[in-house]
């Protein structure tokens, strides 16, 4: 489905603002200018206008007017996104929708575990809002300081914790959406079991805002943990890593809610350029694990368990070394550190990026595979892949060789796409584990769906979007708009 779009001339720009008032309709190059650049710096946009709603009901008149003008809206929430799924394309053409304004709380239910919030709530203040109730929302994230959970929702987000709780879909229990000829579909329930048809919110969660735009969701919320133990192990490398993770899973089972793997280079890295780090443990190792461990009642048990694992991998060879968190600022240290190893990347230059999942036992296999594969491709390279071993979910990065030209190396970025997701695909994997498609990896779709899955994806896109103005161009490639 390819689509003529309209240019928003003035006289339309004119009734767009009336709809949210002049302060909240950008058009001015330095008042817009932060919204078209995502942060990798991949996919620069241009837009004629930045729209700020305030209400569902401005938000369903912007889009009733769009499709009745046949003008594209970009959906945009914190602007986290790594795909550039949240950036119009460069025709000027493609207005962006911005859901930061609308950030409040509707409701705390603490009885029935449910938080209801608006799409533009930022991810870390909905954490601290369940915190006061004595409740957790495990959805977790290196951005959660600026990430919104409407994007959350339309990336379908994952983290550090889907080991114990699941992706962003599985922590939803309702949406308010507004579809694209703007009627609004409430849908905010908070049943646990609804069997009645097609679980409609599943479509727009992962739906990058090509279905509709997510305004208001009711979360999951679970007991707050009465005690976590975390530690930072240092290991030989991958395969003793899993073997630790499938004796940690036997011996914790549902306590085991954190379980990351690290290389040496990214720790260097992080301890480089991070404010804060400090080494985890008194010497170097190939490899590092941080666990957690987290329990709704006796702290005690909960150390006395970690410990225990960890006298047995000792025995084992599993492990070389491992220092116990003392103190919940301890404890922070060690996430720090995991949570600010993407960002730091970017302090040492061109950084070829992936963001895939392979079945857990492969990993290790994986990861010699792609590395060695890497190596021999780009002399000089250095691998740095890292990320949640326990849902299989690798982020496995290649940073430029030192002293190296970054345009050159950043040149090659389909190449090594292409060694990489071979493998992932040849075990069975996935080229994308948590961060979605947006522009980057639609062209990839058809090397990796079927025919029949592709025409079904194209076939759900027409019957909620026939006049393609919701996101054009991202997901799949053939809705992008000629310009």
């Amino acid at each position: 489905m390819t689509t003529e779009l309209a240019k928003p001339k003035p006289d339309l720009i004119a009734r767009f603002a009336a709809i949210v008032g002049e302060k909240n309709a950008l058009t001015h190059d330095a008042d817009t200018a932060s919204y078209l650049v995502e942060p990798r710096e991949l996919y620069p946009g241009k837009t004629a206008l930045v729209l700020r709603p305030g209400s569902t009901q401005e938000v369903s008149e912007i889009v009733k007017l769009a499709n009745a003008e046949g003008v594209a809206i970009v959906p945009q929430g914190g602007n986290t996104g790594l795909v550039g799924g949240q950036i119009p394309d460069n025709s000027g053409d493609q207005i962006i929708l911005s859901l930061s304004r609308m950030n409040r709380i509707r409701e705390i239910d603490a009885e029935g575990n449910t938080m209801t919030v608006e799409a533009g709530t930022v991810l870390e203040t909905i954490q601290k809002e369940a915190e006061k109730i004595d409740r957790l929302f495990p959805l977790a994230l290196g951005a959660q300081g600026s990430c919104q959970i409407g994007g959350n929702l339309s990336t379908n987000a994952g983290g550090t914790s889907v080991l114990a709780y699941g992706n962003t879909r599985e922590l939803i229990l309702g949406l308010e959406v507004v579809l694209p000829d703007g009627r609004i579909w409430e849908g905010l329930r908070k049943l646990r079991k609804d069997n009645t048809g097609y679980d409609l919110k599943q479509l727009f969660i992962g739906a990058e805002g090509t279905l509709g735009i997510v305004t208001a969701a009711v979360l999951k919320l679970f007991p707050a943990p009465k005690a976590q133990e975390v530690a930072f192990a240092g290991l030989k490398n991958p395969h003793d890593a899993l073997k630790l993770f499938n004796m940690a899973r036997a011996r914790a089972g549902s306590m085991l809610t954190g379980f990351e793997l690290m290389p040496r280079i990214g720790i260097e890295f992080t301890l480089k350029h991070l404010d804060g780090a400090r080494d985890p443990l008194m010497a170097p190792h190939p490899w590092y694990v941080l666990m957690e461990l987290s329990s709704g009642s006796d702290g005690e048990a909960v150390r006395t368990l970690m410990e225990a694992i960890f006298e047995d991998s000792f025995e084992e060879g599993l492990v070389d070394d491992a220092a116990l968190a003392e103190s919940v600022a301890h404890r922070e240290a060690f996430w720090h550190l995991r949570h600010g190893m993407s960002e730091v990347q970017k302090m040492e230059g061109g950084s070829i990026k992936h963001d895939v999942s392979v079945p857990v036992a492969r990993i290790p296999e994986f990861l010699d595979r792609a590395t060695a594969a890497m190596e021999k491709a780009i002399e000089g390279c250095r691998p740095c892949p890292f990320g949640h071993m326990g849902d299989g979910n690798i982020h496995y990065n290649i940073s430029q060789p030192v002293g190296g030209d970054k345009e050159a190396f950043l040149e090659r970025w389909h190449e090594a796409n292409g060694i990489v997701h071979a493998i992932v695909t040849e075990l069975g994997g996935s080229i994308s584990a948590e961060h979605g498609i947006g522009i980057q990896k639609r062209h990839l779709l058809p090397k990796v769906k079927s025919d029949v899955e592709l025409d079904l994806m194209r076939a759900i896109k027409t019957a909620f979007d026939p006049k393609g103005i919701m996101n054009p161009g991202k997901v799949l490639q053939d809705t992008a708009v000629k310009n």
